[in-house]
């Protein structure tokens, strides 16, 4: 069961891991990047994309929602840009460059993005496309997490497929949005008023969440520090592929609470 924090505790900081593996494909396709405010403490934004579109074209796709990842960020000036729109905007844009991409290099490059944005007040945003998911644990307790974009969850919003029975569908793996297609990419974006302390965010691949539980990832990402839980997460995921796991990443972030005497030093 979830513990608040000790009453004689006040203040918090961000303790934040990222994780990632190539699994056994040939090709690394996911990228994953964590990245601090330049000039706001407590500000952070997470940014996964899982590629997709032959050797090359997959890790070009997620490299770009990467490079625009960080251009926009440089420019953010939290308390006064709306972080949600800074997010649509990632979005957007990296769509429109991956296409541009695919137009120049005659590939398909396509990719899925899951992001969120902590600012100085732990107020969030949390933006995702395609099948990469975000998570929002209180404790070890799952909050909620993002809706995938995906044939079978579209089977399951219909009643027509058991949540349990996802995994294992032959055509688990179509998406129907994501960065990079024709059509628009589906931007679907929540806001989280303010995490607490003990509140983790868990953004993630399919080669990750395809393999475990919410009650098993919350269970883990309360018990460790974020960069032996993103380990922990890493191991057992390629223990459970058993040799045909897919490309997988991670990223980790944590309210931790400040003792008194620290926070006042």
């Amino acid at each position: 069961m979830y513990k608040p924090p000790p009453a004689g505790s006040t203040g918090h900081r961000l303790s934040a891991a990222t994780g990632i593996h190539r699994g056994d494909r040939a090709y690394q396709q996911d990228q994953v990047e964590l990245l601090a405010h330049p000039r706001a403490a407590g500000c952070a934004l997470a940014v996964l994309a899982d590629g997709m579109g032959g050797k090359s074209g997959g890790r070009k796709a997620a490299d770009q929602v990467l490079l625009t990842a960080r251009q926009l960020f440089e420019r953010f000036i939290p308390g006064r840009d709306d972080a949600g729109e800074t997010l649509k905007q990632l979005v957007l844009e990296a769509h429109l460059m991956i296409k541009l991409t695919a137009i120049t290099a005659e590939e398909e490059p396509h990719s899925t993005v899951a992001a969120f944005l902590v600012q100085q007040d732990r107020s969030c945003v949390v933006i995702h496309a395609g099948d990469s998911r975000v998570y929002h644990f209180r404790g070890p307790n799952l909050i909620s997490r993002t809706i995938d974009h995906s044939f079978v969850q579209r089977l399951i919003d219909e009643g027509r497929l058991a949540e349990d029975e996802a995994n294992s569908h032959p055509q688990s793996n179509l998406l129907t949005g994501c960065l990079g297609t024709q059509q628009d990419p589906p931007i679907t974006l929540k806001a989280i008023e303010r995490l607490e302390v003990g509140d983790s965010l868990l953004a993630c691949s399919d080669g990750l969440w395809h393999y475990f539980t919410p009650q098993e990832l919350g269970t883990i990402i309360d018990a460790l520090p974020p960069r032996e839980a993103g380990e922990m997460l890493v191991s057992k995921a390629r223990q459970r592929a058993r040799g045909g796991g897919d490309n997988l990443s991670l990223a980790l972030l944590r309210v931790d609470a400040l003792p008194r005497s620290t926070a006042a030093a």
